[in-house]
């Protein structure tokens, strides 16, 4: 499953759209940027609050393709600037982290993937 049909069946907003539509792999629910960069796996989805450019840094380091904002947070301009540059989507939505990753570790599964999610 690819970032925009996640995107499309979680009823996800795309909120920066300038990048490579490639498959999932998993995901990484954490708001600890620091633990992200321990544990999260290239071709992770990130699922976090953390609506802020070093979180684009963190991404970008990891190889991670998409960051979802959850809880509807705010997404600052510098933020959505900095994912464009590093070509990660950038998507909201109003569900919360837990939610979300049940729902994407559900679509993964049944796209036939064996959702990986990092430990």
């Amino acid at each position: 499953m690819t970032i925009r049909e996640a995107a499309r069946i979680l009823g996800a907003e795309i909120i920066q759209d300038e990048f490579e539509d490639i498959p999932l792999r998993g995901g990484y629910t954490s708001d600890l940027l620091s633990d992200v960069l321990a544990h999260a796996a290239e071709g992770d989805a990130l699922l976090t609050i953390q609506a802020h450019k070093n979180t684009v840094a963190v991404a970008a380091l990891k190889r991670i393709p998409v960051i979802i904002i959850c809880n509807s947070r705010p997404v600052p301009r510098d933020m959505e600037t900095t994912a464009r540059e590093q070509r990660i989507a950038l998507l909201r939505t109003g569900k919360n982290q837990f939610a979300l990753s049940g729902e994407l570790y559900g679509l993964l599964h049944r796209a036939g993937a064996t959702p990986h999610f990092s430990q």
